[in-house]
């Protein structure tokens, strides 16, 4: 009778980086379907389902996707044919592993919304042998849009598991210690490398609709922590909490990235220095939202000097952190 039964790895522990995600490529129909399974998860649009798959097919999957592309385009990494999201992703896992994998830790990485996919990742981890797995979505501020969404998939698939593995979340950290020190750290960074001194530093953070707040999600709470705690460090110049990349008509969390930006410059305020502490890679709402779009209507209303903080990506104090954060869980 042993000898029929199929041979079974174990004794392994996985880990898994979950990032947003990004297009394959910036071609429209890529563009489209990465938006479709984007704008389709009730977690991030907390509409009427039937009403709004009329809206999302009929209206915004026919405009949206050239929008969505134009800007993709403009920080498509062309030599390596991926986004800057997916490659420093990639480069955090790589470095993640120098410090963390062996024999019977494999560390990787998925993305919520397009490829590679939580499913198949955790899949691969099962059939390794993982019994237990450390889930680290990287969102420093928890949200129920983002962090919550990506458990609601990882249950998914466990839901469809016979032998299921046992499971941790790394739920938020945005008063870790580390994070707030490498905020720090690349803020002085910038700093040194530029001619002029700000009047006033922008903390953008990604925005959510207001009443997603009102319903209780945290998350207006935690940007707010994360902005006090690296003001409490860095005080050499005043740290301003805004809210960027809303989509629709309701109101969102205020004040809004953009208005702020297009207002400074009459306020006396025209030498601005913007973080996206939210951000765990530069991406399209860094790369193209802040520092070309931002730049511009700044500058439009007679702001004077802006740059942009790079996020922590790659950096060596963000892998610090991330193996600070896992090996918590191990």
């Amino acid at each position: 009778m042993n000898n029929e039964h199929p041979k079974v790895n174990f004794g392994k522990t996985g880990v898994l980086l979950i990032n947003l995600g990004t297009p394959d490529s910036t071609s429209w129909w890529d563009i489209r379907k990465y938006l479709k399974e984007f704008l389709s998860d009730r977690r991030v649009i907390e509409v009427n389902p039937f009403l709004w798959q009329v809206i999302l097919n009929l209206f915004i999957l026919t405009f949206r996707p050239s929008k969505t592309a134009k800007a993709y385009k403009e920080i498509w990494m062309k030599d390596m044919n991926m986004s800057p999201l997916r490659f420093y992703t990639e480069m955090q896992v790589k470095k993640v592993k120098e410090k963390l994998e062996t024999d019977k830790i494999i560390v990787d990485f998925a993305m919520r919304y397009g490829n590679p996919s939580i499913k198949s990742k955790i899949e691969n981890f099962q059939k390794e042998g993982c019994e237990n797995i450390v889930i680290l979505p990287l969102y420093p501020q928890y949200a129920s849009p983002t962090t919550a969404t990506v458990c609601d998939e990882v249950f998914r698939v466990l839901m469809k598991m016979r032998w299921q593995p046992a499971i941790q979340i790394v739920p938020h950290y945005e008063s870790e210690p580390l994070y707030i020190d490498a905020l720090v750290n690349s803020i002085n960074k910038k700093l040194n490398t530029i001619k002029w001194k700000p009047d006033l530093i922008i903390a953008s953070y990604h925005g959510i609709p207001k009443k997603y707040f009102k319903k209780g999600d945290p998350y207006h709470c935690y940007c707010q922590k994360t902005t006090r705690l690296m003001s409490e460090k860095f005080t050499k110049v005043k740290i301003m909490t805004t809210f960027q990349s809303r989509f629709g008509p309701e109101e969102w969390l205020q004040p809004y990235t953009d208005k702020t930006l297009e207002t400074l410059p009459n306020d006396g305020i025209k030498n601005v220095l913007v973080i996206s502490p939210g951000f765990a890679s530069d991406c399209v709402e860094t790369l193209e939202e802040i520092s070309i779009q931002g730049k511009e209507s700044f500058e439009k209303a007679g702001g004077e000097n802006f740059d942009f903080v790079p996020c922590l990506n790659d950096n060596d104090d963000h892998i610090k952190l991330l193996e600070h954060l896992i090996k918590k869980k191990l």
